[in-house]
């Protein structure tokens, strides 16, 4: 049993490094509490690692993962741009509903991160490598084992989140996540509607709607700055003889 939850540790640990799921704690773990993001990654991977093992043990076939992908894209589009949203409403009012209602905010916070989360790793490769251990392994080894190697790789990722969090702008934190997260979500999407795209063709037209959000709000920043009032007609020294005198 040990042998076989160390092998499905390792084999989540190294699945997760650099895979999206991981990209998606590191960019949480800027917007929220560490331990919010820590405990609904948790709870995200008991749960998914539990379906994953039923299935691959027990039933030995595969979800919907396209109807599955579908909603998690919505889901990371959704986020984006609600992170993106809180940048045009102001950081007055952000900082008046921290204040107000913390303990809400960590409970919608720990909601977003879990259902996220959860929906991204239903039907990711991660999955399916927990799957293909449970059927000829013992799948309670195999679960605990892939919950461990998953909450580390993600509690890496949150860990460096947190170390670039000291040191970066929060305005800027929320541009880079509401970002990242439209991109994600248009990767998950291109792959369950567009799988002949390939990885890299799929990760390059990704980056249009980031690249388009990135635009609008630029512009809606520029429409919204206030235009420097003209000068009283007094100060003017371009005023005719006439103009002084009236």
């Amino acid at each position: 049993m040990i042998t076989t939850i160390l092998l499905s540790f390792g084999a989540l640990f190294l699945a997760e490094l650099g895979d999206k799921s991981q990209l998606m704690a590191l960019t949480f773990a800027l917007r929220y509490r560490w331990w919010v993001v820590l405990s609904a990654i948790s709870v995200a991977s008991v749960l998914v690692n539990l379906i994953a093992v039923g299935v691959g043990h027990f039933l030995g076939a595969a979800l919907p993962t396209t109807v599955i992908s579908l909603f998690a894209a919505a889901t990371l589009i959704g986020v984006g741009l609600w992170t993106l949203r809180e940048i045009l409403s102001g950081a007055d009012d952000e900082a008046e509903t921290e204040t107000a209602a913390p303990q809400t905010k960590s409970r919608s916070a720990f909601l977003v991160v879990l259902s996220a989360f959860l929906l991204a790793e239903l039907g990711d490769r991660t999955m399916f490598a927990t799957m293909a251990l449970a059927t000829k392994n013992g799948w309670v080894a195999v679960w605990i084992g892939s919950v461990l190697g998953m909450v580390a790789a993600g509690g890496l990722a949150i860990l460096i989140g947190v170390t670039v969090g000291k040191h970066v702008p929060e305005r800027l934190i929320a541009l880079c996540s509401g970002l990242l997260f439209l991109y994600f979500g248009a990767a998950t999407l291109l792959d369950a509607l567009a799988p002949g795209l390939g990885t890299l063709g799929a990760a390059a037209v990704a980056l249009v709607l980031p690249a388009i959000a990135g635009v609008v709000l630029l512009l809606r920043q520029r429409a919204g700055t206030p235009i420097p009032a003209r000068p009283d007609s007094e100060d003017r020294p371009d005023r005719t003889i006439e103009e002084r005198t009236a």
